[in-house]
């Protein structure tokens, strides 16, 4: 096999050097060439544009102009027939010819002539006579009546002034082929400019209009002076009078950035070293990431794992893509029979299947709030369970939503939790009703024994009534009914009394009814005033007319007033017995135009509540009392809550407390809580 020497071996690399950097080096250049070459290119084609520009937006002004004056003759011709015709004469004209000017701000003046040049009708008060017309003026109407076409005049300024100038369009009226005078409208130079350009157009170009000699009559220059690079000019060539509109751009020419070629190559070199350093650089990010994302799917894979909470993934159209072991065990599925599933859901129970295609739809319209919503599912077995279900959208990284991540929370135990705390509520105010029926037990026997002593000492005086009678027939019914009525009445009375007794303390259910406020204070009030008779307190009852039932649980509200009188009576025990006064006050509050609230207010005028017992009055086991549980005001407070109301305490002006609770009248409850 040949072999090459080293001498030979480095010749030949010398000669490929140069054609190793021959092609780099022609592609530098090549580059260089165009970097130098677009910028050039650049300016040459932004100043082409804005050329065009200016050329395209001085037409559209051309024919704006064009337009407008076009629309007024057509009106002026209009008018011109109309008094050739005979039908536009006196006020009728006038208001034409005010309504004209009113409405095109560029027109001046509207006057009608005769055929003896006699002025009839103007819309300016300034005495204006046909022969003190400008000469153009006079000129343009000469050629009018020759040529019986409208005619406009060369801007001039008014007779014996300086300015405005003034362009007059003479229109010759005929009536068959007699001259019958001359309408003329003067235009104001400057006002066709201001009112028919566009400010946007004038804010970018100096305008002005132009005479046949190239002088200028009005220009309008809010921008400021143009640059004099991009201009255009177009020719107004209305019937006898040449006008010219040329436009003079404000923006000066592209300008080229200095030292490119320098720059661009510095640009460059430290960009090429830059990209070098960001590839390294994102490569070892690359790896770092990826090593990074394997950490972080195997402690993603143990967290699923541990985790109580169901995960559930739907993508838009409601197909279930992932689920996490512990949801699979919520609903005793395998993953397997879950994945890629459509609704309806296996573990659907078929009771609330329309609760759940309702809440589906709202998913996939994406009306879904934050907050949780209660339902049933099914396991594999059958076995229904409740669950607390938070929904929120699934997007990439893109910022793109692409289904629901749903958390679903076995709550069976907070369920039993809830009820066992229900019952043990339920107890509880149980155990305040018995105690307080302890506690005014004594007065209820004392009550209790009155109408049976008086029930005795009837039925005795009845039956001596009989026994001293000789015959059946010597009874005395006058004398003896009386006594029977008043017995039974007594009898009706301690009747009365026992069943308060016994509906207050009887165990039941909570059963929401409507249920009037007066016949709740009736039938609280035997229980009250026992209490109120031991300390001599005088009871007052307010009740306003025509006041609305409420949703409520009778016993439980009867409760709370006995609670709140029995506090309210026991605090007037040490003041002076003419302060022992004890008001039950009902009355109507508009909250607002679609909410009502019943407010029954008990007002004691006793000792009152200290700030530092008032902070902690509705606490659980807080009592002022030596014997007290200090569960009755708590227990008041969350029976009203329980009914959507609230209790509050203050001051009572004239000394004592008043302790207010407010519920919302029967009419405005929804028909859901209603049925609870």
């Amino acid at each position: 096999m040949p072999t090459l020497s080293l001498n030979s071996r480095s010749g030949f690399l010398s000669r490929r050097q140069p054609l190793q950097w021959f092609l780099p080096v022609l592609l530098v250049l090549l580059f260089a060439s165009i970097l130098l070459w677009l910028p050039w290119q650049a300016q040459q084609m932004e100043a082409n544009e804005r050329q065009e520009q200016l050329i395209a937006d001085t037409l559209w002004v051309e024919q704006t102009i064009r337009f407008q004056i076009g629309r007024n003759e057509e009106n002026i011709r209009l008018i011109g027939t109309e008094i050739s015709a005979g039908y536009l004469t006196g006020k009728r004209l006038q208001d034409r010819m005010a309504s004209l000017i009113r409405n095109n701000r560029e027109l001046n003046r509207i006057a009608l002539f005769d055929d003896a040049d006699r002025l009839i009708e103007s819309t300016d008060d300034s005495p204006l006579a046909f022969k003190d017309l400008p000469g153009h003026s006079l000129a343009a109407a000469e050629r009018a009546r020759g040529t019986r076409t409208p005619q406009y005049s060369q801007p001039a300024p008014p007779p014996g002034l300086t300015g405005p100038l003034l362009m007059d369009y003479h229109l010759p009226l005929f009536a068959g082929e007699r001259y019958i005078g001359s309408l003329i409208a003067s235009y104001s130079v400057a006002s066709i400019l201001d009112e028919m350009v566009p400010w946007w157009f004038a804010q970018d170009n100096e305008i002005q209009l132009t005479d046949s000699d190239d002088a200028m009559v009005a220009k309008r220059a809010a921008g400021g002076p143009g640059r004099g690079v991009y201009t255009h000019l177009r020719a107004l060539d209305l019937p006898g009078a040449r006008l010219t509109l040329r436009t003079n751009s404000v923006k000066s020419a592209p300008k080229l950035l200095p030292n490119l070629l320098v720059g661009s190559v510095i640009a460059l070199s430290i960009g090429l070293l830059w990209s070098l350093w960001a590839l390294w650089r994102d490569i070892n990010r690359r790896l770092a990431a990826e090593g990074a994302l394997r950490q972080q799917v195997s402690f993603r894979s143990a967290m699923e794992n541990s985790l109580v909470t169901g995960m559930r993934a739907r993508d838009l159209e409601g197909r279930v893509t992932y689920v996490n072991p512990a949801f699979c065990r919520m609903v005793g599925m395998a993953a397997e029979d879950l994945l890629g599933r459509m609704p309806p859901m296996p573990y659907w129970a078929p009771e609330a299947m329309e609760e759940y295609q309702e809440r589906f739809s709202q998913v996939l319209a994406g009306t879904v709030t934050d907050q949780g919503f209660e339902t049933i599912f099914q396991r594999a077995n059958g076995e229904r369970f409740p669950v607390l279900i938070f929904e929120s959208p699934l997007v990439d990284n893109s910022g793109k939503q692409t289904g629901w991540m749903g958390s679903i929370l076995d709550i069976s135990d907070r369920k039993r939790i809830e009820d066992l705390n229900r019952q043990q509520q339920e107890k509880l105010q149980a155990s305040a009703r018995l105690a307080t029926m302890g506690e005014i037990a004594s007065t209820l026997a004392h009550e209790i024994n009155q109408p049976l002593a008086a029930i005795s000492s009837y039925t005795t005086g009845a039956l001596n009534l009989i026994n001293n009678a000789a015959t059946p027939a010597d009874v005395d019914i006058d004398m003896l009914k009386p006594a029977l009525e008043k017995a039974s009445a007594q009898a009706q009375r301690a009747g009365h009394i026992i069943r308060s007794v016994h509906a207050f303390v009887k165990k039941r259910e909570p059963a929401r009814e409507k249920v009037s406020i007066q016949t709740l204070i009736d039938s609280v009030l035997p229980l009250v005033e026992l209490q109120a008779q031991q300390f001599f307190v005088a009871i007052q009852t307010s009740v306003a007319p025509r006041l609305p039932s409420v949703l409520a649980d009778r016993v439980l509200l009867e409760q709370v007033l006995l609670n709140l009188t029995r506090n309210a009576i026991e605090a007037m025990q040490h003041v002076a017995p003419e302060r022992r006064s004890l008001r039950i006050v009902a009355e109507r509050k508009e909250e607002s135009p679609s909410q009502t609230n019943v407010v029954i207010s008990v007002i004691d005028r006793g000792h009152g509540i200290p700030a530092e017992v008032a902070e902690r009055l509705f606490s659980p086991f807080f009592s002022t009392k030596a014997e007290g549980m200090g569960i009755g005001l708590n227990i008041c407070r969350t029976a009203i809550e329980f009914h959507g109301g609230t209790m509050t305490h203050a001051d009572n002006p004239a000394g004592g407390t008043i302790f207010r609770f407010s519920l919302p009248a029967a009419e405005t409850v929804p028909a859901t809580a209603m049925s609870k």
